[in-house]
């Protein structure tokens, strides 16, 4: 009997691991249509907030709807304006940053020179080229920006989600009672910790890159509103996406101030996000995202290599809503713990030990 039960959870494994692997193999030969509808569905859960408070204020459904979506594409739109004139005012001045580089590896190789160390400065001016500051904001900007292409089938599929919203739980009835019901709790618990996820993070992103730009402005670094804008950006990124943001602004800084003025922007970015990471976030969050730490990094590899840019702007909430899936089976149950915290982990051995009583 115990030779069958190992048998039987062997070819369980065995058949989660090949539906996994087909998954993922589809999911990155459809990529550019996954990422699509991921954008609308998580823009319309933003949206589904601000659209049933005007609800609750007595304006029609479509009406909400337009001021929510039109709302969206003048932030969007104001975003571009900044990104884009920032560029090319960076673009123009792209001599004179490089003629200051050329100063300043000629200084750092007369200082070397006197201890009998003879450095390359075309290899240092490679290097630092401001023309691959240039070139490394604009891949990361492009790469968002090549995303967000679909503007207008975004827009689209983000109207006729917000308007069907009312309609959902009505349709979900058509499964049965029981089913539907816990169905739909699933789908709330979702759409409610991927919103909260969302918004919260939103806010600190915002704050970030408000207080990136006005540290920069204050020390005198160019170009300040476009780093926070940056910082911004890539602070959805967990983990390493403070540090990407990071890398130009400094540099610029070093090139454009000398290299004083670029430890005070690198300590001006650590201290922020300190500031943020350790006692703003923890405090807006509540009880956190109910992942641990070594699986939000391992999601960021993971819905990155599989989704790209947006598998990792969006591997926090994609997970998040794994981990509520694999809730909702009581077979699936440990590997949801083995996503989660270890209030998690304990929650479940306690009911295990509680139901063999």
């Amino acid at each position: 009997m115990k030779h069958i039960l190992i048998s039987d959870r062997i070819f369980r494994i065995t058949l989660f691991t090949a539906a996994s692997i087909i998954i993922i193999a589809g999911m990155m030969m459809a990529e550019s249509f996954i990422t699509l509808m991921l954008l609308a569905l998580f823009i319309s859960i933003i949206g589904v907030h601000p659209v049933s408070w005007l609800d609750k204020k007595k304006v029609p459904h479509w009406l909400s709807v337009v001021i929510v979506l039109l709302g969206f594409l003048i932030i969007i739109s104001g975003l571009s304006g900044i990104i884009g004139s920032s560029v090319s005012s960076f673009t123009a001045h792209l001599g004179k940053y490089e003629s200051r580089l050329s100063g300043i590896l000629a200084s750092i190789n007369q200082e070397f020179s006197q201890y009998g160390i003879n450095l390359s400065t075309d290899r240092l001016t490679k290097m630092f080229d401001p023309a691959k500051i240039l070139d490394f904001t604009a891949s990361t900007l492009g790469q968002l920006g090549n995303v967000m292409s679909n503007t207008a089938l975004i827009f689209f599929i983000v109207l006729f989600i917000l308007l069907e919203m009312n309609s959902i739980a009505l349709k979900a009835k058509i499964f049965g009672a029981t089913s539907s019901e816990r169905s739909l709790m699933n789908l709330s618990r979702i759409e409610k910790s991927v919103r909260h996820y969302l918004v919260i993070k939103t806010f600190v992103s915002l704050l970030t890159g408000i207080l990136i730009a006005f540290s920069l402005w204050i020390i005198g670094v160019e170009y300040a509103v476009l780093w926070g804008l940056i910082a911004f950006m890539l602070n959805y990124i967990p983990n390493i996406g403070s540090i990407i943001a990071a890398i130009p602004a400094v540099l610029f800084a070093w090139i454009q101030l000398g290299f004083g003025p670029a430890i005070w922007a690198l300590i001006a970015f650590a201290v922020v996000n300190l500031f943020i990471g350790y006692l703003v976030e923890p405090r807006v969050m509540g009880k956190g995202m109910g992942l641990s730490v070594l699986v939000v990094f391992l999601s960021l590899i993971v819905w990155g290599y599989v989704l790209v840019i947006v598998g990792m702007f969006l591997s926090v909430p994609l997970t998040m809503t794994l981990k509520i899936i694999l809730e909702y089976n009581e077979s699936t149950r440990p590997l949801a713990a083995w996503l989660g915290t270890d209030e998690d982990a304990l929650k479940l051995i306690n009911k295990k030990e509680g139901d063999s009583f």
